[in-house]
């Protein structure tokens, strides 16, 4: 495991907070959150930080939620349901923090863009893609629902219908399904993503910051006043489903790489 699970840095009043799991593809786990958590605080704290850009290492944005965590105290109900229960409300957390910052996120997609991964690029204010991410509401495959606020975010940025398509089929999507979603403000080559969001930084940086806060706050009223009844309310379900036989056929065959045979149980 690398020494620094989230690596961070600032350069002409942009901060890049950097998830840095390779071996995982950048994989959400608590430690990984506490290290998130910190490195956001900083990027608010600092009034030298105009622009927050958050990335994945290793040309992968992340793969979600870490199941090899989830699992580490084994298949027993409880346990995994409390392990569950304690993990959602780590990245919930991350979600909040991202809305509550009043400075611009922008997040910078490539690869895997997975889970909750994905739910929490959607809590950012801009989100550019290079052309060879793949993105997916996940969850479905191994019996489970969206987490990091992603059914409320969805809701809200396309609508019931294509959200109930998303999180109910959990089918993989490019990044021109998601630009064709209003899902990410722009896709570019993989070589030219650094540059892209690079200058999308500046740009904003070069903005009044006291009016881009005001307008984050105006947004947040207007479009995300329910997320974090919308946090409690995954975890309540979440929990439900960490319960149930299709969660663990679900999670079972996952980690034997085979189809899951699902009972409705």
């Amino acid at each position: 495991m690398p020494k620094n699970l989230v690596e961070y840095q600032t350069d002409s009043h942009i901060a890049i907070v950097t998830m840095n799991n390779p071996k995982t593809l950048n994989a959400f786990s608590t430690k990984m959150k506490v290290a998130m958590m910190e490195a956001l605080n900083k990027a608010d704290d600092d009034k030298e930080v105009r622009v927050i850009v958050l990335q994945g290492a290793a040309n992968n944005f992340s793969s979600g939620g870490d199941i090899g965590e989830m699992l580490d105290g084994g298949m027993e109900t409880d346990v995994l349901t409390n392990k569950i229960d304690f993990m959602l409300k780590e990245i919930a957390e991350v979600s909040l923090k991202l809305r509550a910052i009043h400075k611009p996120i922008i997040a910078k997609l490539e690869g895997a863009v997975a889970g909750a991964a994905m739910n929490l690029a959607l809590t950012c204010d801009f989100r550019i893609a290079a052309d060879n991410a793949k993105f997916v509401q996940a969850f479905v495959n191994i019996g489970l629902i969206p987490d990091a606020g992603g059914t409320y975010l969805l809701n809200q940025l396309i609508g019931a219908a294509k959200t109930t398509e998303l999180i109910m089929l959990g089918d993989k999507i490019t990044a021109d399904d998601m630009a064709r979603l209003n899902l990410v403000n722009n896709v570019v080559s993989s070589d030219e993503l650094d540059a892209t969001v690079q200058a999308l930084a500046m740009r904003l940086s070069n903005l009044p910051g006291k009016a881009l806060a005001s307008m984050k706050h105006m947004v947040n009223v207007h479009a995300f006043t329910g997320l974090n009844e919308a946090l409690d309310m995954e975890v309540d379900q979440q929990t439900m489903m960490a319960k149930t036989d299709d969660f663990k056929e679900g999670i079972t065959a996952f980690m034997e790489k085979r189809k899951p045979v699902y009972r409705g149980e």
